[in-house]
């Protein structure tokens, strides 16, 4: 009997180790460290009218979260002069993870035209499972506040990004695609990032460098209807440093030009 009982003990806790392996996957970060720090041009796109005015960071440094090691990289971005008298951006995305690239929290606040809206998206991670809490506000009223449980590794808009600047694209054909699940509000969609190929980039350094083409393309639950979230050009080297990211507002899109950066593993100064 006690054999038994011991045997069974055994065939749980490798159940439990099995059920760990499942959740969130832990990647190996050799593009950026803590210390970067980017500046962009921002550019405002609707119909015919094309327009620069405004400007955007995105910084990483190091932090503790919940007593965990952590990256902290927060985009802000700002639009300004005759801009804001068509269509203001006033948002800032923060975005926690661990140094394996783990989602800890992602936040929003965004002012864009007459609307502001505050998002929160709190993980958790335990046998195995994903447990987020996402709760959002618009113009100061509660529109949704649940919890989601998932099994599948989920990214946010600021760790999808931090993700993708890991993935190795040296043996990737143009159209290729990675599958990930990403959180969109109080929905788990699916996104893939599609790789299109490399191009010669000039940013507002007044520098050019040889990029990577990226579209983060968001699907439904049906997996139609995809639509195109973002569109980044990264450096084709180890670094992956953001040049270009194009982002799709309620009016119109924006375009994000690398102008100035720095940070401990940066060689292209």
């Amino acid at each position: 009997m006690k054999n038994k009982k011991l045997h069974s003990l055994v065939i749980l806790l490798l159940f439990a180790v099995s059920l760990s392996s499942i959740g969130q996957t832990k990647i190996k970060n050799n593009a950026f460290d803590a210390g970067e720090q980017l500046t962009y041009d921002l550019y405002y796109k609707y119909g015919i009218l094309n327009m620069k005015g405004g400007n955007a960071t995105l910084n990483t440094e190091s932090t503790v979260y919940n007593g965990t090691d952590a990256y902290k990289m927060t985009l802000h971005a700002t639009t300004g002069g005759l801009i804001n008298s068509i269509y203001n951006v006033d948002d800032t995305l923060t975005g926690f993870v661990d140094k394996n690239i783990v989602p800890l929290l992602f936040t929003k606040g965004a002012t864009e035209g007459k609307d502001y809206t505050r998002e929160r998206q709190i993980y958790k991670y335990q046998n195995g499972e994903t447990f987020i809490r996402t709760i959002r506000h618009r113009n100061g009223k509660l529109s949704f506040d649940e919890n989601i449980t998932t099994e599948r590794c989920t990214y946010d808009m600021m760790s999808v990004l931090a993700f993708a600047r890991t993935l190795d694209y040296s043996n990737m054909k143009r159209g290729d695609n990675t599958h990930v699940q990403f959180i969109s509000g109080r929905r788990l969609v699916n996104m893939y990032i599609r790789y299109l190929g490399t191009i010669s980039m000039k940013v507002n350094n007044g520098k050019t460098y040889d990029a990577l083409e990226l579209s983060l393309m968001i699907l439904d639950k049906a997996f139609v209807d995809q639509e195109e979230a973002m569109n980044v050009w990264i450096t084709n080297d180890e670094n992956k440093l953001p040049l270009q990211i194009n982002t799709k507002l309620k009016i119109g899109t924006m375009r994000a030009v690398l102008k100035d950066f720095s940070g401990n593993k940066h060689p292209l100064n």
